[in-house]
């Protein structure tokens, strides 16, 4: 310990990090914080290398993702937070008129043109109360997208990744659950100092002090800010309050301010109409924001006459009127916002260069757009398919793959709740597909149909891959038909009432007992072994592999041997060995299982392995089959 004259009192401790006395006496009290007691009143006193010691602990250890991300204002804090204010600058995408416009993608593709020299953080405000959308329904609210750290988010952090090659972070996701709790635990701490807690400013400091924490921590160049819904919502009344107030801070030459909103062209009068943009930007400006470009979402190219109609009511420069195109692809938004000279909008705004490289990418989206070869139609076998949003990452996926080969991808959708029921006939739909896609999912609505999917794909050499739940199945449906395990069956389906007489597939130990279902789950990225010379090794060309997880169930460790001697391989496994990663079936075509979800981590310039694999080995079999049937032509003439 250092001499008296080097010692700091809670005070002194509180006062240093902004935070309250009694937090501070917590930490003491709980031992994290070493002290000392000096005087005949036993006062605390806490040296400057021990506070240091503990800032630097709280630092390094990881976030818990299953929290708020309540700030520990330390130095390090305020260091990012200072950084960022003097170095960072912002990009706002607001939304207008109507949800549903593509305010992601429109933030993505703004990215995807400026991240060559310049590094940005995306971060993503919704307005619901949710602290995350883990357990929302998937057919209302889309996917639910995994982070590499454990956290679920927003599918919008789907196309960022994909767009921007960026890893996010939890933290990343601001939602106004989080932001409530954080101000409640505040409070509770006596962080306020008995001060009246109010929407503005307390809130709203909350919210601009995570614009400020996150691209500082990582110095990042530029905070691509999207608010979700639109102007009017009361949701997101507080975030269009904190970027005004951003943009005060700041000053005006560092924050981009830009509104997608919604052209339409009624039926009948075949006219762009502008009135709905004038409304949403009379909106913006009534609380005290006004857009910097207007992008313009419509079913055409915006007309110079819209464009300068939009300019003179919204009192913005022509220019920076932009067409936000319908496209076949949402890859091709990036190539036309740059041909709409976006790019030199913003680095003229914002003082920056980084000029885009879309070379690569603008050849994988002309494949996109143009394929040659075979039609290659693939199946998606699932309960949410009246929600094409609900598989956006297996979709885009599919996608990426399609881009590498010689040939077009199309995608067929099979709802396995209907096919239960007997409205249609599994063997006449599969007869016509040339590979399946059984993704994850819950609950047992439509369970007997995925498995008759699989025993199809597996018995006729369809071309396979089960994603979480579809690997389960893909065990059970093996054991049933395979091993002889008539009643084999998942733990998930005795919740429900079904009889499991042979549970091949169980919850996963650490689950038992847990009962809160937001972010409980064994989630993010964990490492996976393959075994040598597995299909499953040479896809990866790697024996040590990182993929995202979102699971409560595994393969029962108790049936593997049985399953195995039948000829079912578990080629991947967690590096303790204990839960099944990765099964195959080494005499199919194709025919793989997953426990984790490939298609979070695939990219239109590097597809997932395992999509790409199945896509490439229906692609060989169509061809192999084309050429086949040309030869007995010519031998029949």
């Amino acid at each position: 310990m250092a001499n008296e004259e080097q010692l700091l009192t809670l005070e002194d401790v509180a006062d240093r990090l902004k935070i309250s006395v009694s937090t501070v006496r917590r930490w003491v009290k709980s031992n994290e914080l070493r002290s000392i007691k000096i005087g005949n009143r036993g006062q605390y006193r806490i040296s400057l290398e021990d506070l240091e010691e503990f800032l630097a602990e709280q630092e390094s250890q990881q976030a818990d993702t299953t929290a708020v991300a309540t700030y520990k204002r330390g130095r390090e804090w305020r260091q990012a937070v200072d950084w960022a204010r003097a170095h960072t600058k912002y990009i706002v995408v607001i939304g207008g008129v109507i949800s549903g416009l593509g305010k992601g993608i429109a933030s993505a593709s703004i990215g995807k043109l400026l991240n060559s020299r310049l590094s940005i953080v995306p971060i993503k405000c919704d307005g619901y109360l949710n602290t995350d959308p883990g357990t929302m329904n998937p057919i209302e609210h889309g996917e639910v997208f995994v982070l590499d750290d454990g956290g679920e988010v927003d599918m919008d952090f789907g196309h960022y990744e994909r767009f921007l090659g960026v890893t996010c972070r939890f933290e990343w996701n601001l939602t106004m659950g989080k932001v409530y709790k954080t101000i409640l635990e505040h409070e509770r701490e006596g962080f306020y100092l008995g001060q009246t807690v109010q929407l503005i400013p307390h809130v709203t400091d909350v919210i601009k002090e995570w614009f400020f924490e996150i691209p500082g921590r990582l110095q990042a160049d530029i905070g691509l800010i999207e608010i979700g819904g639109t102007v009017g919502d009361m949701e997101n009344e507080l975030y269009l309050e904190a970027v005004r107030q951003l943009r005060q801070e700041v000053g005006e030459e560092n924050v981009l301010f830009v509104l997608l909103t919604y052209i339409p062209i009624p039926a009948g009068v075949e006219e762009q109409k502008s009135k709905p943009t004038q409304q949403s930007v009379k909106l913006l400006n009534e609380r005290g924001i006004r857009p910097d470009v207007i992008i313009g979402r419509c079913a055409e190219r915006l007309t110079e006459k819209i464009k300068r109609k939009i300019a003179l009511f919204c009192n913005i420069n022509k220019g920076a009127v932009i067409s936000g195109l319908d496209v076949t692809s949402v890859y091709q938004i990036p190539l036309i916002f740059e041909e709409e000279g976006l790019t030199e909008i913003v680095h003229k705004r914002l003082s920056i260069y980084s000029p885009p490289q879309l070379l690569e990418w603008r050849k994988l989206v002309d494949r996109l757009l143009s394929p040659s070869g075979p039609l290659i139609r693939v199946a998606i076998c699932g309960k949410y398919t009246n929600l094409h949003d609900s598989y956006a990452s297996v979709i885009e996926a599919v996608k990426h793959s399609g881009a590498h080969i010689d040939g077009q991808v199309e995608i067929e959708w099979l709802d396995t709740a209907e096919l239960e029921r007997g409205n249609f006939s599994c063997a006449d739909f599969l007869r016509k597909v040339d590979a399946v896609i059984v993704p994850g999912g819950f609950g047992t609505r439509g369970i007997e149909g995925k498995i008759q999917v699989i025993r199809y794909c597996r018995e006729n050499n369809v071309p396979f891959l089960g994603i979480c739940y579809g690997m389960q199945l893909a065990v059970v449906e093996y054991a049933r038909h395979v091993v002889g395990l008539s009643g084999a069956h998942t733990t998930e389906a005795a919740e429900d009432g079904f009889e499991v007489a042979d549970p091949v597939v169980c919850i996963l130990p650490e689950q038992v007992g847990i009962t809160q279902k937001g972010g409980t789950m064994r989630l993010g990225g964990h490492d996976v072994m393959l075994k040598e010379n597995s299909r499953a090794a040479r896809l990866y060309r790697s024996p040590k592999i990182r993929e995202r997880f979102r699971h409560r169930y595994e393969v029962n460790p108790e049936y593997v041997a049985r399953l195995e001697k039948a000829g079912m391989v578990f080629s991947g496994h967690n590096p303790a060995g204990t839960i099944m990663q990765v099964m195959e079936l080494p005499n199919h075509p194709y025919f793989l299982g997953c426990q984790f979800h490939p298609e979070l981590t695939s990219k239109l310039e590097e597809p997932a392995p395992l999509f790409r694999g199945l896509i490439r080995t229906a692609f060989e079999r169509k061809r192999t089959q084309q050429a086949s049937e040309s030869l007995a032509g010519e031998a029949q003439e």
